[in-house]
């Protein structure tokens, strides 16, 4: 088998020695080049190099979720062909590391090294879902280009609190979950939309759903994880079905405080609900539009402000092994 594997060397949970033996694990296997990312969108580069090369089988991706996002979107960016793709693998080394988690693998690069070698040798795969998100036609945002997404993507006070995580990276303040939780108290305290919703959920035939101030995009779940922890905003939702969403069209004090527990205490039976909460299950297609421009977020990576995004599920995108 002949396979690329692209390095994140500022992956969060692997050092440089860790990434050296995973290499040569990989290499004892198959045929193998690594090639190191050294900058933003590297990895986007090299996925659309590998699915347009006829030498590449297989692309593993070693970093988190954002170079993942990136590798899956260099694959896809012809559009999806799960059987004349090559296929894809993740060994996680971010902080969260929500698709590979999903996908059932350890949360432990080498642990997870170990599986991908196990599933090989088995010829263990699967083919997923993923999701889409474009500037809709006819508004402001109609030029911005589609992109795809693996597990979330999210419009509002969830993209808030990413992009404040994202800036406190950039000045040197490392991942933690500590560091989550402190930008969600601060986006809440300065949430100026949170008593009255900008967004509105349109989708083909059904009455739209308006007034949300919290919009989350899940392709699997769980959602995210806090530690150990899995945290299910849609529970329902599956890489072998279509998108669902879990809007608030409230978040007062006494609201988040509810939700927020409901989240915390999620189950892959029951995730947060009430009477300002709205659940959809297994959509092809539907459109976020916002009085106000409002921060966009797919896979936790932080895309700028939008007033209209689109949204669509793309079943049995790309192979994954397993």
């Amino acid at each position: 088998m002949r396979a690329l594997l692209v390095v994140n060397p500022a992956a969060t949970t692997t050092s440089a020695r860790t990434r050296d033996v995973l290499i040569h694990a990989l290499a004892s296997e198959m045929k193998l080049e690594a090639v190191t990312t050294e900058y933003r969108g590297h990895a986007r580069d090299l996925g659309r190099q590998a699915a347009e090369s006829d030498d590449v089988d297989l692309v593993v991706a070693l970093g988190g979720d954002g170079t993942v996002n990136e590798v899956v979107n260099g694959l896809l960016h012809n559009g999806p062909d799960p059987e004349g793709l090559p296929g894809l693998a993740v060994v996680p080394g971010g902080s969260t590391n929500v698709f590979a988690r999903a996908l059932g693998l350890p949360n432990d690069a080498v642990e997870a090294t170990g599986a991908l070698l196990d599933a090989l040798r088995e010829g263990s795969e699967r083919t997923v879902g993923m999701g889409i998100a474009a500037g809709t036609p006819g508004t402001e945002d109609e030029g911005v280009p589609e992109r795809w997404f693996t597990f979330c993507a999210g419009l509002g006070f969830d993209a808030g609190v990413v992009g404040r995580v994202e800036q406190q990276r950039e000045r040197g303040k490392k991942s933690t979950h500590a560091l989550y939780l402190r930008q969600v108290v601060r986006q809440f305290i300065q949430e100026p939309n949170r008593r009255h919703g900008t967004i509105t959920l349109e989708r083909p035939g059904e009455d739209p759903v308006t007034d949300l101030v919290l919009s989350i995009v899940c392709n699997t779940a769980p959602w995210t994880y806090l530690g150990n922890r899995p945290v299910y905003a849609a529970p329902k939702a599956s890489f072998d079905t279509g998108l669902d969403v879990l809007g608030l069209s409230r978040m007062s004090t006494v609201a988040v405080a509810r939700y927020a527990t409901q989240l915390l205490t999620s189950s892959p039976e029951r995730g947060a609900h009430g009477k300002h909460a709205v659940t959809l299950h297994d959509l092809d297609q539907f459109t976020l539009h916002s009085k106000v421009p409002l921060p966009l977020q797919m896979d936790g990576d932080h895309l700028g402000l939008r007033t209209s995004v689109t949204f669509t599920g793309v079943r049995r995108a790309l192979r994954v092994i397993v």
